[in-house]
């Protein structure tokens, strides 16, 4: 079955006292997680997003309008996203254990299914 993981950005990875051989270590670990599940055939996709500064939301309306406003503001909150995967395993069960390893702390995770159409 297939689950989509979206990751919120960690306040340290836009934090410019946080030591950059700190974030640059933490990113490592996440490569070497991404690669050793996608090898197990488990992350089969994903992605990591630039900074939200770079985001703009496009707000559209029911008369085919629409509104381009700069940054990440489709979410109602102070998170924004870091990145997303597609995780193919047997079930939300083990979804969840591969998403308690992931390598970034300070992280949020959402895990959902996805539905294939």
């Amino acid at each position: 079955m297939k689950y989509a993981m979206t990751c919120g950005r960690a306040a340290w990875e836009d934090d410019s006292a946080f030591p950059e051989a700190e974030k640059q270590k933490m990113y490592g670990a996440a490569v070497e997680w991404f690669g050793r599940l996608a090898a197990q055939g488990k992350i089969t996709g994903g992605e990591q997003f630039q900074g939200p500064e770079t985001a703009k939301t496009v707000s559209l309306t029911s008369g085919g309008g629409s509104t381009v406003v700069d940054g990440p503001f489709w979410l109602e909150g102070k998170v924004a996203l870091g990145g997303y995967m597609i995780l193919e395993v047997a079930d939300l069960a083990e979804a969840i254990t591969l998403t308690r390893t992931f390598p970034i702390p300070d992280s949020k995770v959402e895990v959902r299914p996805v539905i294939e159409r």
